[in-house]
């Protein structure tokens, strides 16, 4: 799993000067590619998570009244991050019918990003 800090929904690889697209058309970033091709599973777009897809999650609840019209905060509003990866790190990504034993997530990142 790739956790990137980016507020777009819709991470962008073209900015990082590579990408690589999933068996289900997600285009990522290629550390994530280079995550499934050397570990030899299959990865999805959901297993890249940016800080636009956690808010929308969060706006969309809100939106269906989720929230029941409270004030949304980070804390505790804000858990979709560990809701998500909890809920990925379930789906079997190895041909097999169980979990994963073991989850790698990248908390991504760009020093001197601009």
């Amino acid at each position: 799993m790739n956790l990137g800090p980016f507020i777009s929904v819709w991470d962008d690889p073209f900015k990082h000067g590579e990408v690589f697209v999933l068996d289900d058309s997600g285009e990522v970033d290629l550390d994530l590619g280079n995550y499934e091709r050397f570990l030899d599973v299959t990865l999805t777009r959901d297993n890249n998570i940016t800080t636009g897809k956690t808010y929308q999650s969060v706006l969309d609840k809100e939106g269906i009244g989720e929230y029941l019209r409270k004030a949304i905060q980070e804390v505790p509003h804000i858990n979709a991050i560990k809701t998500w990866i909890e809920s990925i790190s379930l789906i079997p990504v190895d041909g097999k019918e169980s979990p994963a034993d073991i989850y790698v997530i990248e908390l991504g990142g760009i020093v001197g990003d601009n």
